[in-house]
């Protein structure tokens, strides 16, 4: 134990209000006489030699009987006053005032206050001992550090900078302020004193050099903090010695008469005092940078390589004449490399800061060349906010130098605009804006007040247009505009100038749009008047729609003002133009959408509005696209808004369109229906269009009134009979009739019902599945999903869940489908879901296309399988369906459809609390079936190799976390019977299914045995005892599901239980040993240190079925029996660990055991063999010199010890292996 300190660490904290100082404080002294007040005496960096132990700042080793001290603690009004570290740990008292207060006890007595600061530094490390005053003076640094060593907490690996809660939230920046603060105020005389500057380097130093992270963390950040203060210290002296040369010089240039000598003495003086000062500067901070940044720039932790890279950013912008060169830019080049985000994100920021300032640019020249590709891949970093950073810093680097960045490396941030992420997206718009838009010819300036077509912003329109067509997108139009909207709002909301393009003849001389540009126009038009309109970004882009600010609400409000009255007028005459063009008429219908309809009143626009329907009925009349018959829906139903003014006049040309089509379909239907004529193709062609046109209508509004499921229900019924019916018409058929089935049921939901309603309707959608169940059976692919995806959304809406929210009186409409139907769903998803996917034909030619249809396919097979699977949740029908779909699992690759499996069956046991029990039922089940199909066909290459369906142990895994503890033991043992010794010991990829199984049933277990078994180590210590809850009745019924289970799965080959079936002991090698600066007693083993195997259960003879009490009677017996076998085997356990750590003990003497969960030692050194050169030698760079002038105060700063780390565990391979320049 460390002896208490003979010289208290209590510091006088004087406050703010009271704080005074006396003559020889150490203020600003302008001409210089205060300095170096210490020059020429020899003082030893915090120790003393036998000799002078008496010596120290007062004259005497006592401590100083003034006012202000009491038996050796700080006084102040006979009140003990904190100490410094508990000060700056409130970070409530201003930091000047504890500084100053800090040189005033510096001035009395130097030792005792370079004590306070030593054990300052000491508590900020988290460390509970203390430097006494006879270990202060008799001990070097490193037996210093290995006494505080010793004084660590071995049960957390916590320390202030890494502690959480509120009273540490602050610390760091108090801390930090603390040092500078200190810097500052000690920068005319202390610091030169050749005592406290030394003293407090070579502390740093060594205990950055420390194995301890603690120790390492704290001391690093402390020694970057005092570097940059003394960078801004040789930044103040530099300027100071360039204002003394420029007064010498112009008082020398001066006659003889009127020049002064005294003067020139005194300014002679003063430069050279300044030399002196700035000489013992750049010695500080030589010993700082190579004693501490050379070595922790690359140290295992990757917050201390942060820290490094963020505070050389901060030097080389601070004082870019000194430091900002190749030789220290190369150490923030190779970071770059690093394998930690946090780290490559400070080199961004610390670059950021330099190319920022274009008065750099020449000293970055060679920096640019060399590491430009570099920066340019970070781009696409796999943590966002460095790709983000490494944006803006090519953006930074596009405005200070233009030629530096070729094309191919715009191309590489250009296809960023369309990135899912929003940050790396917009950072990716405004280097595209920078690029492409941001210069304007000088021609342009006299047209800056011109607007539309003729306006300054009609060329970058076309730019955007170009740059959209290019990219090979076109999808993607609203992802584009939401990256350059921040930047570029003002190009993307002149909807004048885009108007004017379209609508407007070309000038002379000047080249027209072509159709391609004129479709990107009004695609990328539509996007920015939707993004103006709506406030949030595309889908895909944000988290969620926030809520604006006022601001943000007026100028959307303004916006759609805006946008109304230049379209309202504007719209007719597109649609007049580009009527016939399918794509242009879809995208300039949904404008109306984001129309602010009152101003169709208010600015006395109804003509406008007359012609704009005009206009939509007759591309009615023209198209027969879905997309455009549903973008003209929609308009129809924006418009018909009855809170507007304008709701009569657009419901009176709504109906008079819906009652022309239904006459005239009911009229074609006639005769196409007629017995004994052959229909030909233009009678079908017309009965179809006008079907699609009917049902694009009936998704948006409701057409009840003209009673269109009777004409449907005779077409459909008639394609049962008849066999010949047109597919097209079969399914536009089927989604018409499934719309006014649902139409019927929200009039019926919204309002008061009579019970002739709910039986008509009941009538109709029971009629309507039986159609839908034939054309299962149909010969056309096409139509059978049709009818299976209605099928599985009638059957889903009027399930059991219609009647919640208490809508009981929607009983009488709950349909549940019979055996029958539901074999007939599940043979068709086994049929065209689990189909193998065919991938031999791939012609050069249409390689393209085929990959399109195949994910095209793909998405048609997942939608599938999703709805039947929204069947098997909410139980409407029978949940062993599941295990069907599971075992067809194998025959579709896991990336193509089975995270739906996984997704749909983590929902199937949360349906309700009565389902548990038949739930837990269906999953022992799987987990039996689904491991003897796993390991059902071994893999032809050998046992070495994994079984060709072990893959579908990932699925089980889903199950694991539903299982009682007892029923993980059970399928765990089931499981041990099917693996071999070899399978246990294997760790590569293709066995992670198997593992990864495993540790999913040894998870959350009662005892220690399956954790040791899977290798894994649990918090707490190796044995723990938990109290078995009370059975329930639902445990009870669980339990005897799980016997018949067993019952069952007894007369089989394999067995699920087997009483003589036991676990062995896992085999315990030998710990390697560790190294480390600090000695403790063994404490325990960690699980990563050691080799542990499992050995495989041999099954035994089958028993014979037994009667359920006997079964009941046979299982508690197995249990009581496994848990006296778990407490040998934990009591063994306990015994091998002890015997290996005693074989430790008496082998090493003593033995450092670091705690499982958070070890605050960790060995960052390397052995003297494996080191490596480090990577500034060979560098011919002319750096500062760090050769320290002979003096024994100095001796420790030649003593730096060198670094064996392998940077090569930090860094990616590619950096190590290339030179700098």
């Amino acid at each position: 134990m460390i002896a208490a300190p003979e010289i208290p660490t209590d510091f006088n904290l004087l406050q703010e209000s009271e704080t005074h100082f006396s003559s020889d404080t150490d203020f600003e002294d302008i001409e210089g006489k205060n300095q170096k007040q210490g020059k020429g005496k020899t003082c030893k960096k915090g120790k003393k030699g036998p000799g002078e132990k008496g010596k120290s700042g007062n004259g005497g080793g006592k401590p100083p009987s003034g006012p202000n001290r009491m038996n050796g603690h700080h006084q102040q009004n006979g009140v003990e006053n904190m100490m410094l570290f508990e000060v700056v740990k409130m970070g409530k008292s201003a930091m000047q005032s504890v500084v100053d207060d800090w040189i005033e006890s510096y001035k009395h007595d130097r030792d005792i206050a370079l004590l306070d600061l030593i054990n300052f530094f000491i508590q900020c490390s988290g460390c509970k001992g203390v430097v006494t005053a006879e270990m202060f003076r008799h001990m070097q640094n490193s037996e210093i550090i290995r006494k505080m060593t010793e004084e660590f907490d071995e049960d957390s690996g916590d320390y202030p900078l890494t502690m959480a809660g509120p009273q540490w939230k602050k610390f760091k920046s108090s801390f930090c302020e603390f040092i500078g603060v200190l810097v500052r105020q000690c920068q005319y005389s202390i610091i030169y004193d050749e005592y406290m500057m030394d003293t407090v380097i070579s502390l740093l130093t060594g205990l950055s050099d420390s194995q301890v992270r603690a120790f390492r963390h704290t001391s690093t950040l402390a020694a970057m903090k005092l570097m940059t203060a003394l960078v801004n210290v040789a930044l103040n002296l530099s300027i100071n010695m360039d204002n003394t040369q420029r007064q010498y010089e112009a008082e020398r240039n001066k006659m003889i008469g009127k020049r002064a000598n005294e003067r020139l003495e005194l300014l002679l003086q003063k430069r050279k005092e300044l030399q002196e000062n700035q000489d013992e500067i750049e010695n500080m901070m030589n010993a700082i940078f190579k004693g501490v940044f050379v070595h922790r720039y690359r140290d295992a932790i990757a917050e201390i390589r942060a820290i490094c890279i963020e505070e050389i950013g901060i030097w080389m912008k601070m004082y870019s004449d000194a430091f900002l060169n190749d030789s220290y830019l190369k150490y923030v080049g190779w970071t770059m490399h690093d394998k930690q985000g946090e780290v490559r994100l400070k080199c961004l920021t610390a670059l950021q800061g330099l190319y920022y300032n274009k008065e750099l640019n020449s000293k970055l020249e060679l920096f640019t060349s060399r590491f430009k590709d570099r920066i340019v891949s970070m781009t696409l970093d796999k943590e966002y906010d460095v790709a983000v950073q490494a944006i803006k810093l090519l953006t930074l680097v596009l405005q200070s130098s233009e030629e530096v960045l070729t094309a191919e490396d715009c191309e590489n941030v250009y296809h960023l605009v369309y990135s899912a992420h929003r940050p790396v997206a917009v950072a990716a718009g405004e280097f595209l804006y920078k690029k492409l838009f941001s210069r304007r010819d000088p021609e342009e300036e006299g047209i800056m007040k011109r607007r539309g077509r003729q306006g300054p912003n009609a060329n970058l329109v076309k730019t955007l247009v170009f740059f959209f067509l290019e990219s090979e997108l076109h999808e993607h139009a609203a992802y584009l505009v939401d990256s350059m909207w921040d930047c570029a709002t003002e190009l993307l909301k002149d909807w004048e100038c885009m108007n004017s393009l379209l609508l407007e003849e070309p000038l002379s001389g000047e080249e027209a749009l072509t159709d391609r540009q004129e479709s990107a126009l009004i695609e990328i038009m539509l996007c920015t008047i939707r993004q103006a309109a709506e406030c949030h970004p595309p889908v895909g882009r944000g988290t969620g729609k926030r809520v604006l600010t006022a601001k943000e609400k007026k100028t959307q409000l303004d916006d759609r003002t805006k946008i109304t009255e230049l379209f309202a007028v504007a719209l007719p005459q597109l649609l007049a133009k580009y009527s016939i063009d399918a794509e242009k008429v879809t995208n300039l219908l949904q404008l109306p959408q984001y129309f602010d309809l009152e101003i169709y009143t208010t600015g006395r626009l109804e003509k406008h509005l007359d012609a704009l329907l005009r206009q939509i009925r007759n591309i009615v009349e023209k198209h027969t696209d879905t997309d455009v018959l549903e973008a003209c829906s929609k308009t129809y139903h924006a418009l018909c808004n009855e809170e507007f003014t304008i709701f009569n006049r657009v419901d009176i040309s709504r109906s008079q369109l819906i009652d022309e089509l239904a006459d005239k379909f009911n009229r074609l239907l006639e005769d196409f229906l007629q017995e004994g004529e052959e229909p030909d193709e233009d009678d079908a062609y017309q009965v179809l269009s006008t079907l699609k046109r009917i049902t694009a209508f009936h998704n948006a509004h409701d057409l009840s009134k003209w009673d269109l499921f009777a004409c449907n229900y005779k077409l459909l019924k008639t394609g049962i009979e008849n066999g010949d019916m047109p597919e097209q018409i079969v399914i536009h058929a089927l989604q018409c009739t499934h719309y006014v089935i649902l139409w019927q049921l929200a009039k019926i939901t919204e309002s008061s019902s009579t019970k002739e309603d709910l039986l008509r309707l009941k009538k109709q959608m029971r009629v309507f599945c039986q159609i839908c169940q034939h054309y299962l059976t149909n010969v056309n692919t096409t139509v059978k999903e049709q009818a299976f995806t209605i099928l599985c959304d009638i059957l889903m809406i009027f399930s059991h869940q219609i009647m919640s929210g208490g809508r009981d009186m929607l009983e009488p409409l709950v349909y549940t489908p019979d055996s029958s139907l539901q074999s007939e769903l599940l043979s068709f998803i086994l049929d065209h879901v689990f189909i193998e996917q065919d991938d031999d034909s791939n012609s050069a030619d249409g390689q393209q296309e085929d990959e399109a249809s195949k994910i095209e396919a793909l998405h048609k097979r997942r939608n599938l399988l999703a709805a039947f699977c929204k069947l098997i949740v909410y139980t409407v029908v029978e949940m062993n369906t599941a295990a069907d779909i599971f075992k067809q699992y194998m025959k579709v690759k896991l990336e193509n459809i089975g995270n739906i499996l996984i997704v749909k069956c983590r929902a199937v046991f949360f349906v309700s609390n009565h389902l548990v029990c038949c739930s837990l039922y269906v999953c022992l089940f799987c987990c039996r079936d689904g491991i003897e199909f796993a390991f059902k066909e071994p893999n032809p290459q050998g046992e070495s190799h994994p079984p060709l369906n072990l893959a579908f142990l990932d699925i089980l895994s889903e199950f694991s976390s539903k299982l009682l503890r007892q029923d993980k033991r059970t399928v765990y043992v089931y499981l041990e019977k099917f693996m071999t010794f070899q399978m246990s010991l294997r760790r590569e990829d293709v066995w992670l299914p198997l593992m990864s199984y495993r540790n999913s049933l040894l998870a959350g277990g009662d005892d220690d045995t399956m954790s040791v078994i899977s290798g894994i180590s649990s918090r707490g210590s190796t044995v723990r005892s938990k109290k078995s809850k009370p059975s329930t009745g639902k445990r009870k019924i669980v339990e005897g599901m799980q016997l018949a289970l067993t019952e069952e799965s007894s007369s089989s080959d394999s067995m699920w239980l087997s009483r003589e079936q036991t676990l062995h002991t896992p085999v315990m090698m030998q710990t390697p040993q560790l190294t480390s600066t600090i000695m403790r007693e063994p404490k325990r083993l960690r699980p990563e240190d050691s080799f542990m195997s499992v050995y495989p259960m041999q099954a035994e003879h089958h028993q014979t079925p037994l009667d359920y009490n006997t079964q009941v009677t046979w299982m508690l017996a197995q249990r009581q029996q496994e848990e006296a076998r778990q407490q040998q085997e934990r009591a063994a356990m306990s015994y091998v660990k002890l015997r290996t750590n005693l074989q430790h003990a008496i082998r090493r003497g003593t033995s450092l055991m670091e705690d499982d969960e958070e070890p605050i030692v960790e060995d960052v050194m390397m052995s003297s063999e494996g080191r490596i050169e480090d990577l500034n030698e060979g560098m011919d760079f002319d750096t500062m010199d760090i050769d320290l002038p002979p003096s024994k105060n100095r001796r420790e700063r030649t003593e730096l010890k060198p670094d064996f780390f392998d940077p090569a565990s930090i860094m990616d391979e590619s950096v190590l292996g290339v030179s700098m320049f």
